[in-house]
């Protein structure tokens, strides 16, 4: 049985207590968080233990999910890791890039299971693709939220885009070349609105566009890449693939299209998406990781890379000027 400690159980924070409590094997044996008003809500409804001693909490858990705000993230995975507990933490994984790499080697060093919460590694709409041969040569992502006070302590970077450089990161196997980005200022005192261009060493280009202050949601990926045009709408769990008819393609939606090359046939499909619950998904990958020694799915140095990227991206901002 695997023994649980919560570090926050605010909105996100909730939404974990209740998915590990409808986890197999696990104990979630109580949390921490400074609010005397949420903390009687979640002892009322759950009838879980809260601490107050730090030490105490971490030496009854066998790990911790931070669900904290992102300051907190780096205090409370150090305390976790030098003690030996296994650390699932929510993006982004650390406040400054020091921080980040320090976690890193401590992780190293201690030998635990460290996975940063990049929950749309987990979305079903992305999981449909599993099996399909991704390499794609230009993405275009828009993320787009309305405004909520909740996360604004990061800029929409580390709040919203970072979600989207994490899975393009996953996707292209090539290093970074060049990085070119815009933002503006308008709610809070860091970037809410953001279009980016990352170059790859190996000729991909990615175009993302975050905002926080829409007036509509929108979570959308478009993948191209040579013999297929790739769609995935997080937010409707939907997926599209659009690719030149093959023999095995079979059940599938197809139609001629004249190109200078000839008459191709163009297959539509749109694969199974799974029916499950990312955040539970994630939660249980971290669990099976500690269970069979494997490596987590997104790791600390998946963190770390999506952080770089992610400050790479407001150094860009900052030197232009533009976000105030």
């Amino acid at each position: 049985m695997l023994k649980i400690g919560i570090v926050g159980v605010g909105h996100l924070g909730k939404f974990h207590l209740n998915n590990w409590l409808e986890i197999n094997d696990v104990e979630v044996v109580g949390f921490v968080d400074p609010s005397d008003e949420i903390a009687a809500d979640v002892i009322a409804k759950y009838g879980i233990k809260r601490f107050f001693d730090t030490d105490d909490f971490l030496n009854q858990c066998d790990a911790i999910d931070i669900v904290a705000p992102t300051n907190y993230h780096y205090e409370w995975c150090e305390k976790a890791i030098k003690l030996g507990k296994h650390v699932f933490v929510e993006k982004p994984f650390a406040h400054t890039m020091d921080e980040a790499r320090q976690l890193v080697k401590l992780a190293k060093e201690s030998n635990i299971k460290l996975q940063v919460g990049h929950v749309e590694r987990f979305n079903p709409a992305f999981l449909a693709l599993k099996g399909f041969d991704l390499k794609p040569m230009f993405i275009e992502v828009h993320r787009l939220a309305q405004f909520n006070p909740r996360g604004t302590e990061v800029s929409v970077i580390l709040d919203l885009m970072i979600h989207d450089i994490d899975i393009i990161l996953s996707l292209v196997k090539s290093d970074v070349k060049k990085i070119s980005a815009s933002g503006v200022a308008v709610m809070t005192d860091t970037p809410d609105i953001a279009n980016v261009r990352i170059e790859f060493d190996n000729g991909c280009v990615a175009n993302l566009t975050s905002s926080r202050i829409s007036m509509k949601k929108m979570r959308k990926m478009r993948v191209f890449q040579k013999d297929a045009y790739i769609g995935i709408d997080f937010l409707d769990k939907k997926t599209e693939i659009i690719k030149l008819k093959e023999e095995q393609d079979i059940n599938v939606f197809a139609f001629d299209m004249a190109t200078p090359n000839g008459t191709k046939t163009i297959a539509v499909a749109n694969p199974p998406v799974p029916q499950i619950n990312a955040i539970k998904r994630e939660l249980e990958e971290f669990k099976d990781a500690i269970n069979n020694n494997t490596q987590t799915v997104v790791s600390e140095i998946d963190g770390l890379k999506a952080m770089d990227v992610a400050h790479q991206i407001l150094a860009k901002i900052g030197n232009t000027s533009i976000a105030g």
